[in-house]
C-alpha cells in the first residue's frame, strides 16, 4: 500500500469520531442496565448478574479506549516518515545529477583543457563522481525505508479505525441487550463476550507494524553501515581534490605545461 496523506488524514479522522462516539457509549451502558433492571418482577442475583456484565463491559471498553489512546501517541510519525522520504529523494536527485556532471566523458574541460594539470584533475574526478553516487544510492535507499514505514502506519490506523468501528457496533449490541425489557442475562453475557473479542483484534494489529518496523529497523542499520563505510570517503570525508598536485603538474620550468587544444 503506497502511503496517502489525504487517507491517512481521513483514517485518523475516523478514529478520533469513533472515540468520541464510544465516550457516549460508554457513559450509557450503566444508566441503561440500571434502568432495565428497575422492574418488581426481575430477581435479584439477576440484577447483580447483569450489573456485573454491564460493569464488565465497561471495563473492557476502557481497555480499548486507554489502548487507542496510547496507540495515537505516534500518530504523526507516518506523516513524518513520508515527508523525510520525500526529502531524502531531493537529495538523491541532487547527488545523481553532481554524479553525472562530474563524469569526465561529461565536463567540458576535456575537450580543451590539455596536459600535466589534466591529467591530474580527470584522474581524482572519477573518485568524487563515486562518492557523489554513493550518497545518492544511500538517500534513495533511505527514502525507500521511510516510505515502508509510513505505509506500514497508514494499513495500521486504518487496520485500527475499523476494529474501533466494529467494537463500537459490539458495544450497542451490549447497550440493546441492557436495554431491552425482555432481556436475558445470557444474552447480555454473549454481548460482552462479543465486545471482548476486539482486543485481540488490536493485539493482532499491533504484532503486524511491530513485524513491519522490526524488518525497516534492520534496514536502518544495513543503511548505517553504507554510511560509515569509508572505502567511497576516505577518513569520512569528501574524496581529496589534490588542488596541489595541479599545482606541481602545472607547471615545468616556469613554463605553463598545459594549454588549450585548438
Amino acid at each position: 500500500m503506497a502511503f496517502s496523506e489525504a487517507q491517512f488524514q481521513a483514517a485518523v479522522d475516523k478514529i478520533n469520531s469513533g472515540m468520541s462516539d464510544l465516550s457516549s457509549r460508554i457513559a450509557s451502558i450503566r444508566p441503561t442496565a440500571e434502568s432495565a433492571l428497575n422492574h418488581w418482577y426481575i430477581p435479584g442475583f439477576v440484577a447483580d448478574a447483569v450489573l456485573w456484565l454491564a460493569d464488565k463491559a465497561i471495563s473492557l471498553a476502557k481497555a480499548i479506549w486507554d489502548k487507542i489512546v496510547e496507540l495515537l501517541k505516534g500518530v504523526a510519525a507516518p506523516v513524518h516518515f513520508f515527508r523525510y522520504a520525500f526529502d531524502w529523494e531531493g537529495i538523491r536527485g541532487l547527488a545523481s545529477a553532481a554524479s553525472g556532471e562530474l563524469n569526465p566523458v561529461a565536463l567540458p574541460a576535456g575537450k580543451r583543457w590539455k596536459g600535466a594539470a589534466a591529467d591530474a584533475y580527470f584522474k581524482i574526478i572519477p573518485l568524487q563522481a563515486g562518492a557523489a553516487a554513493r550518497i545518492g544510492t544511500i538517500s534513495d535507499k533511505t527514502a525507500v525505508a521511510l516510505g515502508i514505514c509510513a505505509a506500514a502506519g497508514l494499513a495500521f490506523y486504518i487496520a485500527l479505525g475499523i476494529i474501533l468501528v466494529k467494537f463500537i457496533v459490539a458495544m450497542v449490541g451490549v447497550i440493546a441487550a441492557l436495554g431491552s425489557v425482555a432481556f436475558s442475562w445470557a444474552g447480555v453475557a454473549l454481548a460482552v463476550e462479543e465486545a471482548g473479542g476486539n482486543t485481540g483484534l488490536i493485539v493482532a494489529a499491533v504484532t503486524t507494524l511491530t513485524a513491519v518496523l522490526g524488518t525497516q529497523a534492520q534496514q536502518m542499520a544495513i543503511l548505517h553501515g553504507e554510511a560509515v563505510d569509508a572505502s567511497t570517503f576516505p577518513g569520512g570525508r569528501w574524496p581529496d581534490p589534490t588542488t596541489g598536485a595541479y599545482r606541481d603538474g602545472s607547471v615545468k620550468d616556469g613554463t605553463a605545461s598545459w594549454s588549450y587544444a585548438g
